[in-house]
């Protein structure tokens, strides 16, 4: 049950990243950022928001933009965490790392884009969050996501 759970919220998560970065401006980086944070993985970040969602009575289908949002931090810190001047792995999630597969500095290039996506989906105006929360989320995101 909890593992059925947990496919359906990563399947979610991963139709709202595609869309959203199918609807991104043309880049050289889109196809590693895809590479990047849609080749599988559990996600069970997402399933943690939804948790989360439920207690305050939160609907899903307003959670996915968070749930993708953290999702792009996990996959920028992945993508980094792989490089030759970090762990220096060679596969990830059963293929190659994305630096293998597209090259450093694209794959650097990627990860710092997902990082900065995650910030805008948070603050995309199409997802009915009040401001006050977008700021608390941003502020919360950046916190969790740097140096501390």
């Amino acid at each position: 049950m909890i593992r059925k759970l947990l496919n359906e919220n990563a399947k979610k998560t991963d139709i709202f990243l595609k869309k959203y970065l199918n609807q991104q401006a043309y880049s050289d980086l889109i196809l590693p950022m895809k590479y990047g944070s849609l080749s599988g993985g559990k996600k069970i970040r997402t399933s943690v928001v939804m948790g989360a969602g439920k207690l305050f009575n939160i609907k899903s289908i307003k959670l996915l933009n968070i749930c993708a949002a953290v999702e792009c931090i996990h996959s920028y810190s992945l993508i980094h965490d792989d490089l030759p001047c970090m762990d220096d792995d060679s596969i990830r999630r059963g293929k190659p790392a994305t630096h293998i597969k597209f090259g450093e500095s694209t794959a650097i290039l990627a990860g710092n884009s997902l990082l900065t996506l995650a910030f805008e989906m948070v603050v995309d105006k199409n997802y009915k969050i009040e401001d006050k929360a977008k700021i608390e989320l941003v502020k919360s995101l950046a916190y969790c996501s740097g140096h501390v």
